[in-house]
């Protein structure tokens, strides 16, 4: 299951701006180049696996709303490559989706996603054991 199609990044973004940022072979600009959409996509997708699969199952099957517009906002950061300056908007939102990963990932936000979360770390008990002690008073004796 994709959490977004290229589809979502028109509605959000608008196809002008897709058009402008894939289409290298037309001057100007006419067609959106579905290739180079659907590899950033994946690419986000990919990412946001990797922070999300951490505590949730993957596939998530049904995708809440949330990774819709965090897989766009990556994915539009990836469109624009290094068109984008840091304090631009574009940049923002990328790392604001980076933060909030982070978040899912220390299972400080949760996802109203289907699937099995991975256990958590529970209240275990740690067992050591070491050798005998080499050195003690007892043997020590005489040597101070």
């Amino acid at each position: 299951m994709t959490y977004a199609t290229q589809q979502d990044l028109i509605d959000r973004f608008g196809e002008t701006e897709l058009i402008q940022l894939t289409d290298k072979v037309n001057r100007p600009a006419t067609t959106i180049d579905t290739t180079m959409v659907s590899k950033c996509l994946s690419d986000a997708e990919d990412l946001i696996d990797s922070y999300v699969g951490k505590l949730y199952a993957l596939p998530i099957a049904s995708p809440p709303d949330i990774l819709t517009r965090v897989t766009c906002e990556i994915a539009r950061y990836y469109l624009h490559g290094r068109r984008t300056e840091k304090d631009d908007p574009v940049t923002r939102d990328y790392l604001g989706a980076i933060a909030w990963l982070k978040d899912v990932a220390k299972g400080l936000v949760q996802l109203e996603a289907d699937g099995i979360a991975a256990p958590q770390a529970g209240d275990s008990e740690v067992r050591v054991e070491a050798p005998d002690r080499v050195f003690t008073r007892d043997s020590m004796k005489g040597f101070g």
